[in-house]
């Protein structure tokens, strides 16, 4: 299974305070040993909302609404795309994270949606286009 594990965002992470070097150090080492045990896909740390946006949809409206968000504790502040085999090997990799911020912090896992959980409404032919989709994104990989 495909998990999104998504560290929380902090009243420091929105604010712009930079990880100390040796947080960064145990990130690294971190990251490096998902990445030998086949278990990271993909991870980043994001910038503070401050410098993002929201699109609101209403109908076939658009409107765009500029950073800051108020409610940090909605907020992520970076993430990891795992493959793991449980949510249970995914909380244990989460248990021996470092604190990813130096006060206190919330980690979010999230199950990614998988083809057979949209039921008979993911026809074949959407089958193919995803297929045909996720192809074409992996060339674009660098």
């Amino acid at each position: 299974m495909k998990v999104m594990v998504m560290v929380k965002a902090t009243k420091d992470s929105e604010a712009g305070v930079m990880p100390s070097e040796q947080l960064l150090t145990d990130m690294g080492k971190f990251n490096e040993e998902l990445v030998k045990a086949g278990i990271m896909l993909a991870g980043e740390g994001l910038h503070p909302s401050s410098k993002a946006v929201r699109i609101r949809f209403s109908g076939a409206n658009r409107s765009v609404i500029d950073g800051t968000f108020t409610e940090t504790k909605e907020l992520v502040a970076g993430y990891w795309i795992w493959q793991v085999q449980s949510m249970e090997e995914a909380i244990a990799w989460v248990k021996r994270c470092p604190n990813p911020m130096p006060s206190e912090s919330e980690i979010e896992i999230r199950p990614l949606f998988e083809a057979a959980d949209f039921g008979d409404e993911f026809t074949p032919e959407l089958r193919e286009q995803e297929e045909r989709i996720r192809a074409e994104a992996e060339k674009l990989k660098v």
